[in-house]
């Protein structure tokens, strides 16, 4: 599902970068144990302009990553950005996170690990999501996520400014077990304000 104006507005921003950088991946770096070993080949689902891309390669220390989005402009704008970073080490295409295949050619074990950066919440059958992420990573890959919850979804302010599906939202209590009906055992994760954000790491078992 596509976001409005407003949310891209949200996304596409100072304060949100620097929430990002400063905040965001250090909290998922802890959680992960330490940046991606060396030669590291991820995929980044719903890449939005790029900046979380960027955070990838240079916080993660993905050798390679390929990041989608839904929104063709959104690419166009991810594009601009990593042609000033890394573009040798980019590919970017317009797709859906539930066909990774038809995005990127993605056979079964092709990553060694996939980002969420608050995207599935947005995917109305976010279970097939979680398959495909599980389906393309390696056995020991890691499944980085940070999440909003449907707690969050209902606030007024959520309700009022953007848009996301109405059906079948997740709570913490339902993404995480979810994980593990498709072969991802959790290794770590935490709520943050009341429940309304979810961050953690999941490894995809052999």
């Amino acid at each position: 599902m596509l976001m409005n104006r407003i949310e891209k507005a949200a996304i596409d921003n100072a304060g949100r970068r620097a929430l990002q950088r400063h905040y965001e991946i250090p909290k998922l770096l802890q959680l992960a144990g330490g940046p991606l070993p060396p030669g590291a080949h991820a995929v980044e689902i719903g890449c939005g302009p790029g900046y979380g891309t960027r955070l990838i390669l240079d916080g993660f220390r993905a050798a390679q990553v390929d990041a989608l989005d839904l929104d063709p402009g959104m690419i166009d704008k991810a594009r601009r950005r990593l042609s000033r970073h890394h573009p040798d080490r980019t590919r970017l295409a317009v797709g859906d996170a539930t066909d990774l295949r038809s995005a990127f050619g993605a056979a079964d074990g092709s990553y060694d690990a996939a980002f969420d950066f608050a995207i599935i919440h947005h995917i109305p059958n976010w279970r097939a999501a979680l398959a495909e992420i599980a389906r393309v990573l390696k056995p020991g890959g890691l499944f980085v996520f940070e999440e909003v919850t449907a707690h969050a979804l209902a606030r007024p302010s959520y309700r009022l400014l953007f848009d996301h599906p109405t059906e079948d939202r997740f709570s913490a209590a339902q993404f995480l077990p979810e994980l593990h009906r498709h072969g991802l055992t959790v290794r770590d994760a935490c709520t943050r304000i009341s429940g309304d954000y979810l961050f953690g790491v999941a490894e995809r078992r052999a």
